[in-house]
């Protein structure tokens, strides 16, 4: 724990301008953004007496070890700024709304050349119009099975209308007449576009055209005695009646407005918002946050427009925003919402009539949010503290295990043999920290010897990063920190950094990647209380053995064995039996299994990626697209291998050394062998009578054996 005045700016060092400041813990990270009018004002009451200051602002203060801070010109750069930074860094103290992503809405893909209706959640494309958000995706396909009646706009996926267009025949909903089946040209893209836009109209609140024109159209109906058409358009005003009595009316005058409503205690604050479009709701969702420090009703509506609005443009921004209490100051706010709609936005406090009856909804809503998440959280909160405590007490650990780390090997036969390290933090899964590793150290199947492996290169890392920030305990030897190979991001994408890569394209953390004074998570940077091994005896003494090789000697060490779930320590004969019924086993096995699950998940991925490998991604110079040129034209690599060096030069783009090279590449590569059908053993060949591999999978081939067997050979 750091006292504030060890890391106090010196007096006058601060500029008294508008601008953004970071606080950052002993290892770099950034554990605050925040903005201010005056820094020197606003840094000044961080650095008062302890005693004066909120619990939760003490211990940020505390827990911090620098503050630095960038001057900009306006307070709405400040608030521009201050919302990139909380988006990149992620930090810890800043409040945080959760929930965001997970409300789906009703979105139209005017971007495609056949707009489709279909449900969407996540960030919002560029060319789709959105509505909602909705509570539930039942709700929008219940609304939207309603108007398909009167705007039979496709809702297929591509494969399913790439299908229909192949053979000819719409799907269901084309014979039912709530498709207008643009795949197969019963209507032109002009039209269905149109019909695209009347259906974005009418969700719009642009509703009372339709109804009219409805209206008028059964009545000539019925004139001209067309009863049966009468009846149709009869009931498709029925369909959207039915379609606006789920969105009732509130604001008689058509208004386009978000209603925000807070509801808050010492530590908590729940924030409800209501999306009135045309007057009636259109959508509704719910943030909660922790109140990390003391912070008042307008500073949160603050931070929950910056979260709302901070990558919305046009008319996603509404004209009117109705908040409880107005950020101090509210111009910047203001103006910064009026540049992201590109027009004028009114943020004002409701005083009376509708749109005060409406927030106090709005706000009753955020009481009972309020209400049930602290009823669900003080009974998880209790139980993961008490699963804590009983593995430190089981353990013989000096305190709760705040982050467990645990390791799993996964291979198949002991071909493609891979690690996982999954991390838990106060219980909970911490998924941006997971880490995969490819075993290279030796060929063949070893889990001791694996293991040994992975718990060597992950610490080296750490104590890299120890060496490179100057952490350095006494007495300990710099030189035992290296760089390993073969570790890839957990979510396997290439380096853009320009970090080492294997010869096999796998992308290593060495060097960059432990970046410097950016206030991003490091990888490998931060140590556990506590780490899991994914077996016995055997593979927790390799993990003890990795350890005390390097030289770290506060980490505990332990191993969960599958077969009666026994806890087992670094030189002890006899396992650690934790009772069936136990918290603590209970997150033992959770934690485990999930390092299983990843591992297994990965192993997968390189096993099939093996699988779909040709001899043609060998060829130097040679991209997609002249081999699918070389691929189309022979027709497969079997007789691509049997032609001559002229033949290949007849495909365009292939030039003669070109073709001599392929000749090379295929001559050397050994054919896939033959696969075999397991129900009668015979060998399966193909048109030319030649063995074929089938696969059960994309690029996955048969091997022998049921499906249970097949998986059993999976570790």
């Amino acid at each position: 724990m750091a006292d504030p005045s060890s890391y106090r700016p010196r007096p006058g060092e601060i500029p008294d301008s508008p601008g953004v400041y970071r606080f950052r813990d002993e290892h770099r990270r950034v554990i605050y953004v925040g903005k201010a009018k005056s820094l020197r004002q606003r840094l000044a009451n961080y650095f008062q007496d302890l005693a004066n200051l909120h619990p939760r602002t003490r211990t940020m203060v505390t827990t911090a070890a620098s503050v630095e801070w960038t001057v900009v010109s306006t307070e709405v750069e400040a608030l521009q700024l201050e919302y990139s930074w909380i988006k990149e860094f992620d930090p810890r103290f800043n409040v945080k709304y959760r929930d965001d992503k997970s409300y789906p809405y009703l979105a139209v893909t005017m971007n495609e050349e056949f707009p489709r209706v279909q449900v969407m959640r996540g960030h919002k494309k560029k060319g789709v119009r959105y509505f909602g958000p909705y509570g539930h995706a039942w709700a929008i396909r219940d609304t939207v099975d309603l108007l398909l009646r009167v705007f039979p706009v496709r809702t297929c996926s591509a494969g399913v209308f790439k299908n229909a267009a192949r053979t000819g025949r719409p799907c269901l909903l084309g014979y039912i007449g709530k498709c207008s089946a643009p795949c197969v040209e019963r209507i032109s893209p002009e039209d269905h576009r149109e019909l695209a836009e009347e259906f974005c109209d009418f969700m719009a609140g642009r509703t009372g055209t339709y109804l009219r024109r409805l209206e008028r159209q059964m009545a000539d109906a019925a004139e001209e005695m067309e009863y049966e058409r009468a009846a149709r358009l009869r009931d498709d005003i029925g369909a959207l009646k039915k379609a606006m009595e789920k969105s009732a009316v509130v604001l008689a005058d058509a208004t386009d407005a978000d209603l925000i409503a807070v509801a808050e205690d010492e530590l908590e604050a729940a924030v409800q918002i209501f999306h009135v479009r045309g007057g009636r709701v259109r959508g509704q969702r719910g943030w909660v946050t922790d109140k990390v420090e003391e912070i008042t009703t307008g500073a949160l509506v603050e931070h929950a427009l910056q979260q709302l609005y901070g990558e919305e443009t046009g008319d996603a921004v509404p004209k009117e925003v109705l908040v409880p209490a107005l950020p101090d100051p509210v111009e910047p706010v203001q103006q910064w919402l009026t540049e992201r709609r590109g027009s004028g936005v009114s943020l004002r406090i409701p005083q009376r009539g509708d749109k005060k009856a409406l927030m106090a909804t709005v706000e009753r809503n955020a009481q009972q949010a309020l209400v049930l998440h602290k009823t669900k959280r003080a009974s998880d909160l209790t139980t993961r503290s008490r699963a804590l405590e009983e593995i430190a007490e089981a353990l013989d650990l000096d305190s709760a295990p705040l982050r467990i780390e645990c390791y799993d090997i996964s291979h198949l036969q002991g071909d493609d043999v891979v690690a996982s390290m999954v991390v838990f933090e106060d219980g909970l899964a911490r998924k941006s920290e997971y880490r995969r590793f490819q075993i290279k150290g030796f060929a063949g199947q070893d889990d001791v010897r694996s293991m040994h492996e992975v718990i060597t290169r992950r610490f080296r890392r750490y104590l890299a990063e120890k060496e490179r920030t100057g952490e350095w305990a006494d007495g300990q030897d710099a030189d035992t920190a290296g760089p390993g190979v073969g570790d890839v991001a957990s979510d396997g994408r290439p380096p853009a950094d320009g970090r080492v890569v294997a010869d096999d394209g796998e992308a290593l953390v060495d060097g960059p990647a432990l970046k410097d004074d950016d206030g991003r998570p490091k990888r490998f940077a931060y140590p556990p209380q506590l780490v899991v091994v994914d077996g016995g005896q055997p593979q927790v003494a390799a993990a003890q053995r990795a350890l005390d090789e390097l030289g770290i000697d506060d980490i505990a060490v332990c191993g969960l064995a599958k077969r009666l779930e026994e806890v087992w320590l670094p030189g002890d004969d006899d396992p650690v039996v934790l009772p069936r019924t136990s918290e603590g086993l209970y997150l033992l096995q959770r934690v485990r299994d999930e390092a299983h699950r990843f591992a297994i998940t990965y192993q997968r991925v390189k096993r099939a990626k093996r699988f779909r490998s040709s001899p043609l991604d060998d060829v130097p110079g040679l991209g997609d697209t002249r081999k699918q040129a070389l691929i189309k034209h022979f027709g497969s690599v079997k007789k691509l291998r049997a032609a001559t060096i002229d033949q290949i030069c007849e495909v365009p783009g292939i030039g003669r050394k070109t073709a001599e090279t392929v000749a090379v590449a295929l001559a050397r590569a050994t054919p896939a062998a033959p696969a075999v059908n397991t129900a009668t053993g015979e060998i399966m060949e193909d048109e030319d009578g030649a063995p074929e591999t089938t696969t059960d999978a994309p690029g996955e081939p048969v091997t022998a054996g049921t499906p249970d067997e097949r998986r059993g050979q999976e570790r």
